[in-house]
């Protein structure tokens, strides 16, 4: 951990000229203790803070916000269009399940794949390729009028959006200045607006274009459930969810587009650092600075004159293994050195008993939001057909739910800043509170407690997402964090692959009992963050 911070204004990145800089390197508080990569992200850190929220740090919140807007929009999509699908290609209630499970696994090797990979290939290429691939098959999904192909579009869709998460709030916290790290907790605001965006066009598009009900009064069967000739529910007369998928596809292609094309990302300098290739850093330091209006302060004489006292990267703590440079030209070193830093998520027993609590959560996380993403527009539809309430009224009534969902994320970004609640009592108190939602919406069914505890329920979700998205990243130095947050994000994935199969077999005999089920995951997380160390985020992110 850092000792008290020193204020980018107290201490900034030195001239190279100045003769009594390298003395001032050692003399500097806030260094003692360090290792030479830390001192040198310290330089990049405030060099950054002296730039504050430039033009480039918006480009990265919004483009890393834009990642998140897709995750959640691709995660509803499947929820609302489960059931037109259903309508249309005639598979069992029974395999319902399958179709979320397919995208779950397909998030889940994206998240473990590309969790590692940014720290092995670096951000840019992670973060440009996740995009490319969401977008190219998820325009696919809406072609193929079979069963097992929308399975396998729907894996590879989750593959290349599973590595948003981790990606992106590692990428915003790395060029973020250090006291603006509460945005971490604001990119989640992009993801009920993904939701309301994609409930949105599903409520113009799904209602309007789909198969209507037969001469008695009831919904066509499939046309694959009947025999020649008889009314059914044909491709033509069911584009809806087509079109839904069709619109999400381009908006994926849109946001590759303006990462690829528009805007010319630079590579993490942490990552850069760690790779020992101090002078690119540099570079990009001073591109970055350009692009700001300013001129960076950081050079490359800065950075020799650390190498010239110790090894680059060697750690000093016990325990730690070495990172950088010194292996570079030999690949058995170089995977050996992949490897090892595994080692630093239990680097010591504080550290190991956060890694496991922090997969903890994020396993029964995904479990019970994958329930609620999965299974609650079902619930909500069938719920509000055995009180008369309509389709239109029903994909109404989502975009009314979700909406506030954002406002949960800026109370999540507000405890930041109130020392006596914090991130770890506002994950505590809004998962709780998730919690109950669900087991009183089991208990209940009138429109108005439909619509309050589902919107009550996505309100403290987006809230506890926001914390715990932003505050995870922070645990970990670069060398490790993306790794560290592909792995969590790894295994709440893997749960929720599980969850919807349980919930499926469930679902078939109580509706409630899925509820109950997602309501009890939640609780599992309010104990896990109850049990985790109260301080352990340093002042400066390495």
């Amino acid at each position: 951990m850092a000792s008290s911070p020193v204020l980018a204004s107290e201490v900034s990145p030195l001239d190279p000229d100045d003769t009594g800089s390298e003395n001032v390197f050692y003399n500097d508080p806030e260094m003692e203790g360090l290792t030479v990569y830390e001192r040198k992200a310290l330089l990049v850190n405030r060099e950054l803070d002296a730039h504050g929220m430039g033009r480039y740090q918006w480009w990265i919140f919004f483009l890393c916000g834009f990642g998140y807007f897709i995750d959640l929009m691709w995660a509803q999509a499947f929820g609302l269009v489960a059931t037109p699908l259903q309508n249309e290609l005639g598979f069992a209630t029974a395999q319902l399940g399958n179709i979320f499970s397919s995208f779950s696994a397909g998030l889940t090797a994206g998240a473990f794949v590309w969790g590692i990979l940014v720290d092995i290939i670096g951000r840019q290429y992670a973060f440009n390729l996740t995009c490319l691939i969401s977008s190219v098959f998820g325009l696919a999904l809406g072609g193929p009028s079979n069963y097992n192909g929308i399975l396998v579009l729907t894996a590879f869709v989750g593959f290349g959006v599973g590595g948003n998460i981790p990606i992106d709030t590692t990428i915003c916290l790395e060029f973020l200045p250090q006291n603006r790290r509460f945005f971490l907790a604001l990119l989640s605001a992009f993801q009920p607006l993904g939701v309301v965006v994609t409930s949105g066009i599903a409520y113009g598009l799904i209602p309007t274009y789909s198969c209507g009900n037969g001469a008695d009064g009831k919904q066509l069967p499939s046309c694959y459930n009947v025999p020649f000739g008889q009314p059914c529910c044909t491709k033509t007369s069911n584009m809806g969810w087509r079109y839904t998928l069709y619109t999400i596809g381009g908006i994926t292609l849109f946001a590759f587009i303006m990462r690829f094309v528009v805007f010319d990302f630079q590579e993490s300098p942490k990552f850069l650092l760690y790779k020992g290739q101090d002078e690119k850093a540099v570079q990009v330091l001073e591109k970055i600075a350009k692009f700001n209006g300013r001129r960076s302060k950081v050079t490359f004489e800065m950075f020799n004159k650390l190498n010239d006292k110790e090894t680059s990267m060697q750690i000093q703590s016990a325990g730690s293994q070495s990172l950088g440079a010194d292996v570079k030209n030999f690949w058995e070193s170089k995977l050996a050195l992949e490897l090892s830093r595994y080692k630093l998520l239990f680097a010591n027993s504080t550290m190991a008993r956060m890694t496991i609590l922090i997969w903890m959560t994020y396993a029964f996380d995904y479990w019970s939001f994958s329930i609620a993403g999965s299974f609650l527009p079902t619930i909500l539809l069938d719920k509000n057909a055995q009180i008369n309430i309509g389709l239109s009224e029903t994909y109404r009534n989502y975009v009314i739910i979700y909406l506030p969902g954002i406002l949960g994320v800026f109370l999540g970004a507000l405890m930041y800043a109130i020392p006596l609640v914090g991130r770890k009592w506002g994950m505590v108190i809004s998962s709780a509170l998730m919690g109950v939602s669900l087991f009183l919406f089991a208990a209940v069914n009138t429109e108005a407690s439909n619509v309050g505890l589902n919107l009550t329920e996505y309100f403290f979700q987006s809230m506890f997402n926001a914390i715990l998205y932003g505050w995870t990243p922070e645990v970990y130095d670069a060398p490790i964090r993306g790794t560290a947050c592909g792995v969590a994000s790894f295994w709440g994935r893997v749960f929720s692959i599980v969850s919807p199969l349980i919930a499926t077999r469930i679902l078939a005999t109580s509706a409630n009992g899925v509820l109950c089920l997602a309501g009890a995951g939640v609780f599992v997380c309010t104990m896990a963050i109850l049990l985790m160390p109260t301080h352990c985020i340093s002042t400066q992110s390495y």
